[in-house]
């Protein structure tokens, strides 16, 4: 048996030099240390000897596991670090050459539109006024000709607060209010862009928060045809100098008369298709002559003054002008979508 395992040893030794690889190395002490290897089965049919031979049969074989053992280890070592020098012969930095571009960040299309928006009003001497996101019922409802139980409130559904007098805003209209109280009783030309909130049912049409821009002018001899003749403005600096508008009767607690403006279809060019459901017109925002109300509450007397108020939806304007089908993919964080932009 001890020529056995002198054979087994001598055989193993031969074969260790020539182990190039980490993964043959691995297969060798599996076939000869493993614990289903040839020497560790050997050694346990060391009870098959007679009792006189197995002491000088035990400490002969532990010399020659102990040799090949660290011989294993040698060449294990060798092994490995001759495959990490190739790794880093193979891998190796070449600092001359450039290097590679780190990804830019891009600005969200709704802030996009923003900044477009902002631009275009200031060019026209209206100053950006941000008012809160956290309002009193009697701001966000009351001032702006909207009593209790009025049935316009059906319009926007409110996330309140627990004492039902402090709500998330639902529109951007309660900075008039402020603005007029601000300025009074100096001309106003402000825009104020904002987050407004809703308890809607989330879907491709509608969200919970989207952001507005609601715009006012107060001063002496305000007419209707000055807010046309401004949103006129607005929207062919927006769309293009050539591009149709049209203005049609709505409602407005907060303001008299009301109307919505509607662009002429930029895909189809007024021909139909359906982004515009073949009527040739998209709708973009909703404007009026400020209620005397509303005036009243800013601290303006309608008798001397008057005005008029937009109020327009970023998404909107840029899933009109895009294409875009659905708004939740404006808070979905989705880099596929946001990287075309």
């Amino acid at each position: 048996m001890l020529n056995q395992l002198e054979t087994i040893v001598q055989t193993a030794h031969a074969e260790l030099p020539q182990l190039t690889t980490s993964e043959a190395l691995i297969a060798w002490n599996s076939q000869y240390l493993g614990r289903k290897g040839e020497i560790p089965v050997l050694l346990r049919r060391v009870s098959e000897l007679p009792k006189e031979e197995r002491p000088a049969f035990g400490q002969r074989a532990n010399e020659l596991k102990q040799t090949l053992e660290a011989a294993y280890e040698a060449h294990s070592q060798a092994i490995k670090s001759a495959e990490l020098a190739q790794a880093l012969k193979m891998g190796a930095l070449d600092v001359t050459m450039p290097g590679r571009k780190m990804a830019r960040g891009r600005l969200h299309p709704s802030t996009q539109t923003l900044r477009r928006i902002y631009q275009i009003w200031a060019d026209m001497g209206f100053q950006i006024y941000r008012s809160r996101d956290v309002e009193t019922d009697e701001v966000n409802f009351q001032m702006l000709n909207f009593p209790p139980h009025h049935p316009a409130r059906e319009m926007q559904d409110t996330f309140y607060t627990t004492n039902h007098e402090l709500l998330l805003r639902t529109h951007t209209s309660p900075g008039q209010i402020r603005a007029m109280r601000e300025f009074h009783p100096e001309p106003i030309r402000v825009i104020l862009p904002g987050m407004c909130y809703r308890n809607e049912q989330i879907t491709a049409r509608s969200e919970i928060q989207f952001h507005q821009v609601e715009g006012l002018a107060v001063g002496h001899n305000i007419r209707f045809s000055d807010l046309k003749g401004t949103l006129i403005n607005f929207v062919r600096r927006l769309y293009g100098a050539n591009r149709a508008t049209r203005f049609r009767a709505s409602y407005f607690p907060f303001t008299e008369p009301s109307a919505e403006m509607d662009v002429e279809c930029f895909l189809c060019d007024g021909k139909g298709c359906r982004l515009c459901k073949h009527s040739g017109w998209l709708e973009i925002l909703g404007c009026g002559m400020v209620h005397p109300n509303v005036l009243r509450n800013g601290g303006y007397d309608p008798e001397i003054f008057s005005g008029f108020a937009f109020g327009m939806g970023p998404e909107r304007i840029t899933m009109l002008r895009h294409g875009i089908e659905d708004i939740r993919y404006f808070w979905a964080n989705d880099l596929r979508f946001l990287q075309q932009f």
